[in-house]
């Protein structure tokens, strides 16, 4: 599904609904469905949509039209995909915390020899994380 957003960043309902070909009262459904769809209102009360709303409108769009997944569907795969950002978001931190070089061969190693315990508890719920999914992962293959 090829969509063509203005450079703008806010934007009225209206708009969102040429923009995406959908009828005002199927977006006013969905911001009253999926919670993260949050429009600020002008003084004379009308939605004004933000560019992140509208990209995740067409995300939803994609996800009900395209995949054809049910409202609880796609909750639940823009769920997924808040918590797998989350989770990248919190690794590249860890990893940022830490020191790297890449070798000569193109393997990239840790140069910190004495690693500082003292940030464990920033990487701690991370770690806890990743056990979780790798518990899930195990199960589903032995499952």
């Amino acid at each position: 599904m090829d969509v063509v957003i203005p450079e703008k960043q806010y934007f009225k309902i209206g708009e969102i609904s040429d923009i995406l070909e959908l009828e005002p009262y199927v977006l006013r459904y969905w911001e009253s469905e999926f919670k993260i769809i949050k429009p600020s209102r002008t003084r004379a009360k009308q939605r004004l949509y933000h560019r992140k709303d509208l990209d995740i409108l067409v995300e939803i769009k994609q996800l009900l039209y395209d995949e054809r997944l049910t409202i609880a569907g796609a909750k639940r795969r823009l769920q997924m995909v808040k918590k797998q950002a989350i989770t990248d978001k919190k690794k590249t931190k860890m990893i940022k915390s830490s020191t790297y070089k890449k070798e000569s061969d193109g393997q990239v190693v840790r140069t910190d020899d004495n690693p500082s315990f003292e940030n464990l508890g920033d990487h701690k719920e991370l770690l806890f994380d990743i056990r979780k999914e790798l518990k899930l992962l195990r199960s589903r293959i032995s499952g």
